[in-house]
């Protein structure tokens, strides 16, 4: 027996012996912590539900790992050709799937620091959507026309992140056009009659109308009103038409790009 586990590197039955023991408390102490982590994960209400599994796995995989390596040490076999042997494994693989370990610590990056949640409505990546899923890889949107699109964390967390829903208001900033024949009085009380017609539109902060440039033949006018995020759409495209009306019932002219061509008679 002696001369058998000679062959497999181990020095006795003792040690034999010796590293069941250690297994079994090993065995132990893992469920102990375990239980310590699931613990501490579930009184956690700032980590998502994806990110506690993660973590939940690594540490369980990470305790095992450590485990082999104390039951060889008492088997007396030499734990330091195994510990580069894992290293040495570990650096192999990291290589062949660098791309998504980089979409994996991404996606953990996103799930702690949480730029967004599902349903936000966001630009990222060149995509706008509204947020379906945030995973450990890819972070899927909806677009407005109904399209899934899936981005790869590490394209999300390296490129600008504007999220329209974070704050409750938003600010719809339109530019007009008049005529220089219409007075700028005229053209600015039109366009606020036409804000006053839309109830959605907030007083505080104060709409906002003034001259903005002149250009070849048109004066243009700046328009900035507030409203809650979830009517910014309806407001926008309500206001271009009710420009529109106030600007034909206070006699304001719309004007655009043209040229007066005068000919002079000798």
């Amino acid at each position: 027996m002696s001369e058998f586990l000679a062959t497999l590197g181990i020095g006795s039955a003792s040690a034999l012996l010796s590293a069941v023991v250690t297994l079994v408390i090993c065995i132990i102490a893992i469920k102990l912590l375990m239980k310590v982590v699931d613990r501490v994960l579930n009184k956690s209400t700032k980590i998502d539900g994806t990110l506690k599994g993660f973590v939940r796995s690594a540490a369980n995989i990470l305790l095992w790992i450590l485990a082999v390596i104390i039951v060889a040490n008492a088997l007396g076999i030499n734990t330091s050709s195994l510990v580069a042997l894992v290293s040495v494994v570990g650096l192999a693989l990291s290589l062949s799937v660098q791309n998504i370990l980089s979409n994996l610590f991404s996606g953990l990056t996103l799930l702690v620091t949480k730029p967004f949640v599902a349903g936000d409505y966001v630009d990222v990546a060149g995509k706008s959507g509204v947020v379906k899923t945030v995973g450990l890889f890819y972070t899927q949107l909806d677009t407005l026309d109904n399209v899934a699109v899936s981005i790869p964390n590490s394209d999300v967390t390296g490129s600008s992140i504007n999220n329209y829903s974070r704050e409750p208001l938003r600010r719809v900033d339109r530019v007009f056009s008049a005529s220089y024949e219409s007075a700028t009085e005229d053209v600015k009380a039109a366009i606020l009659d036409a804000i006053a017609k839309d109830e959605r539109i907030l007083d505080d902060p104060a709409p906002f109308v003034r001259l903005l440039e002149y250009k070849d033949s048109t004066v243009e006018y700046v328009v900035r009103v507030w409203c809650k995020g979830a009517d910014y759409w309806s407001v926008y495209f309500d206001l271009n038409e009710n420009v529109r009306e106030s600007f034909a019932a206070k006699g304001v002219k719309f004007s655009y790009e043209h040229v007066n061509v005068h000919v002079v008679e000798k």
